[in-house]
């Protein structure tokens, strides 16, 4: 059985499922995701590149991990074991808010999700799936900014909206 995803409208309500072949096809179904960002001590953040083998958005860069919670699924249980999968470790996280986006991906597929975004903080050794993840690194959030603005093709749809709801809970939280 493939994986099925949970399709919701615009206010988070589940409408049922789909499977992720169907989500993601023509201009895709709105369905429920969610993106995380890993900081370090010194507060960079971990990106990662995704594999040159996925359908959408291949060989470009990331948060830390995104992934999609199964039916009945809680989204921070969802979040915590999808980043033990793509990156080798374990890390509380916790939800600051959602985005809502929908791109396209030349005539491959879409993306239309509503996603929780989620943080957390980590030191130590990242041993990252390489059927997931291309490679990593730890970036300061002001020069990720810059590169995304320099060359925004090279970085998933996501990422600056992910970037903007990291910045709000950081400006609340002073």
């Amino acid at each position: 059985m493939s994986e099925r995803l949970i399709l919701v409208d615009e206010a988070d309500r589940e409408l049922g499922t789909a499977s992720v072949l169907e989500s993601h096809s023509g201009e895709g179904i709105l369905h429920r995701a969610f993106t995380i960002l890993v900081f370090n001590a010194r507060g960079d953040a971990l990106i990662q590149k995704r594999s040159a083998g996925k359908r959408l958005w291949p060989s470009t860069w990331e948060t830390s991990c995104s992934g999609h919670p199964q039916p009945g699924e809680d989204v921070a249980a969802a979040a915590e074991k999808r980043l033990c999968e793509e990156l080798g470790f374990d890390t509380p996280l916790e939800t600051i808010g959602k985005i809502r986006y929908h791109a396209r991906y030349m005539d491959v597929g879409s993306e239309n999700e509503l996603c929780s975004v989620l943080v957390g903080e980590y030191e130590g050794e990242v041993r990252p799936d390489p059927s997931e993840v291309e490679e990593f690194r730890w970036v300061q959030i002001e020069e990720l900014q810059k590169s995304i603005a320099d060359s925004a093709d090279d970085f998933a749809p996501w990422l600056a909206g992910c970037l903007r709801i990291v910045a709000a809970h950081r400006e609340e939280a002073r």
